[in-house]
């Protein structure tokens, strides 16, 4: 019996051990060039990198935007961020920025952020005045801490003239009827014309058309403030007319 011809060469047919090791040994042999020339790879691109956030001209700040002023004068702003222009965008310490921009009398507190390419962002949140004071001849607008915000001649319709012992600046009196006129319904606040903190365990709102509001401490404002609100709607303020919301479990109307 004759065997049948396949017609299969030496050369086709599948590779013997000794081939097979020979093309895994020069892969390996290869490897090292490729992790070489990745290596290099991210070395020039943290390089360029690093070229660009620290010693280029392209990213850096070249201008610093200013929102949110209305009484601070943006100059001042731009004094207290005191970031010279060209100073690389990156190396600018924004935390430390915020702090001197928040230091200024009349802002309450500062953001300062990055806006790439080329400008620094500062957002201010100025002071609000809530309360008025008698300051010599005229009147002064405070805001919770006590801190001035601005004189006027006249005395200010729209914030309640507020009485304390002692200096005004950091008066927890103050504090008081600042968070007692921030809870105020507006239709309240409206009718509002002093508070007579000077016994902060007794705090008095006097209103203007003579009704009288006895508030009490500085505990649950908030539910203070709903509860003469329903109070005043059910029993309309008049002359010698006595609120009583110290104890807004048993309000009291005379």
């Amino acid at each position: 019996m004759q065997e049948a011809d396949t017609g299969t060469t030496p050369s086709d047919a599948a590779p013997g051990p000794d081939r097979a090791g020979g093309a895994a040994a020069r892969s390996r042999r290869s490897d090292p060039w490729k992790a070489a020339f990745v290596a290099l790879l991210v070395v020039a691109v943290l390089a360029v990198v690093a070229w660009l956030l620290l010693g280029s001209r392209l990213l850096v700040v070249r201008d610093v935007e200013i929102s949110g002023t209305e009484r601070v004068d943006p100059a001042e702003v731009l004094a207290a961020v005191d970031v010279p222009t060209g100073t690389p965008l990156v190396r600018v310490d924004t935390d430390a920025a915020r702090d001197r921009v928040a230091g200024l009398r009349l802002v309450e507190s500062a953001e300062v952020s990055r806006g790439w390419p080329a400008t620094l962002r500062v957002n201010v949140t100025e002071r609000t005045p809530l309360l008025s004071v008698a300051a010599g001849d005229g009147y002064r607008l405070l805001d919770g801490d006590g801190v001035a915000i601005e004189d006027a001649a006249e005395r200010p319709e729209r914030y309640p003239l507020v009485t304390v012992r002692g200096e005004v600046a950091g008066n927890p009196g103050v504090a008081e009827a600042a968070a007692i006129v921030e809870e105020l319904p507006q239709s309240v606040l409206e009718r509002t014309d002093r508070i007579d903190a000077t016994d902060r365990a007794s705090v008095v709102l006097l209103l203007a058309d003579g009704a009288e509001v006895v508030w009490g401490d500085g505990e649950r404002t908030a539910e203070k403030a709903r509860l003469l609100d329903i109070l005043m709607r059910e029993h309309p303020p008049a002359e010698e007319r006595r609120y009583d919301v110290s104890a807004p479990d048993v309000a009291v109307v005379e």
